[in-house]
């Protein structure tokens, strides 16, 4: 497996220009919002969506300055949802720092993802590109729905598996279909590309998302940089434990649900869970739907003639599924 650093040789010298014209859209007249701003992007993190637009885009056509912008869309609006989903899961820590609600405040949080939102919507009205406008706007419907759906669901405990793929779908998958829709867009006229595009991003991101679902239960601390079992002391059901709860002897489940609603999760009761759904089946299930998307996704791409920018795509997908963080 190539690391992300190799998958992005391709778009070397471009990820360099995108991120001066990313940063250009960060200047403010107001202070405050300067230093948060500066704050907020010191750590870029994998730059995968940005990656995904110019990847797409120079697999449809070549790379342009309406690449540049459609990369900083999807860029401002993922960097305004990390922000809001801080406040909601009062998470303290975002890429290694303090977040922005714990440096400052929930109000001050709400309102700094509110502007980067609102940039991300303005810069295609600047540029007249509606294309890019509808498609970001989908996204931004589509992830609202999916966290109250995921509130709601997650709160009474009661979720089956084609419910939180269609959670999944509208929090994580769709933000990447629409990279790879916008990619191809800035490069091409033809709508079955687009569709196409937006296809393989759908699965990526649904890969991406149970690949994360799965550092809980096999990946340890020292190398995500969270605790083991964040996601169960958060309450979050995910498809491992999902599956597990429906393949597993009904007595062991009703235990494992009591647990989860108790107010907090000992050691002892992380541990037992984490063994509960690896023998179940629960990782080996995640995984091996993961592959599939990836499979899916890389059959997409057969009709795009040989380049640089698909054996990148295809690294990406690969990289995806067997990523340690």
């Amino acid at each position: 497996m190539k690391i992300l650093s190799e998958i992005k040789e391709p778009i070397g010298s471009e990820l360099i220009e995108f991120n001066e014209f990313f940063k250009k859209k960060l200047d403010t007249d107001v202070a405050l919002l300067n230093i948060i701003l500066r704050y907020v992007t010191k750590k870029k993190g994998k730059q995968i969506r940005p990656v995904l637009v110019l990847l797409s885009a120079g697999l449809c056509g070549e790379i342009s300055e309406r690449s540049y912008n459609g990369a900083s869309m999807v860029e401002l609006l993922h960097t305004a949802t990390l922000i809001h989903d801080d406040v909601i899961d009062r998470a303290k820590i975002r890429r290694g720092i303090a977040s922005v609600n714990s440096e400052w405040n929930n109000k001050i949080a709400v309102l700094v993802g509110d502007y980067l939102l609102s940039m991300g919507l303005l810069s295609s009205i600047d540029a007249d590109e509606f294309k890019f406008l509808k498609s970001t706007s989908k996204a931004v419907g589509a992830m609202s729905e999916s966290e109250l759906m995921s509130l709601d669901k997650s709160k009474k405990f009661k979720i089956d598996e084609a419910t939180y793929l269609k959670i999944i779908k509208g929090k994580t998958a769709t933000l990447m279909a629409t990279c790879c829709e916008i990619g191809a867009i800035s490069a091409s006229d033809d709508q079955l590309i687009h569709k196409k595009m937006e296809d393989f991003g759908m699965n990526l991101g649904m890969a991406f998302q149970l690949r994360d679902d799965l550092f809980d239960y096999i990946t340890k601390q020292s190398i995500i940089g969270k605790p083991v079992g964040n996601d169960l002391k958060e309450k979050k059901m995910t498809l491992p434990l999902l599956h597990a709860l429906e393949n597993g002897e009904s007595s062991f489940s009703k235990k494992i649900i009591k647990s989860i609603k108790n107010e907090k999760l000992t050691k002892s009761d992380i541990n037992y869970i984490i063994s509960f759904v690896k023998e179940y089946g629960g990782v080996d299930y995640t995984e091996n739907l993961a592959n599939k998307y990836i499979q899916n996704s890389k059959a997409l791409l057969s009709s795009f003639p040989e380049s640089k920018y698909k054996t990148a795509l295809i690294d990406l997908g690969e990289f995806v599924i067997n990523r340690s963080t």
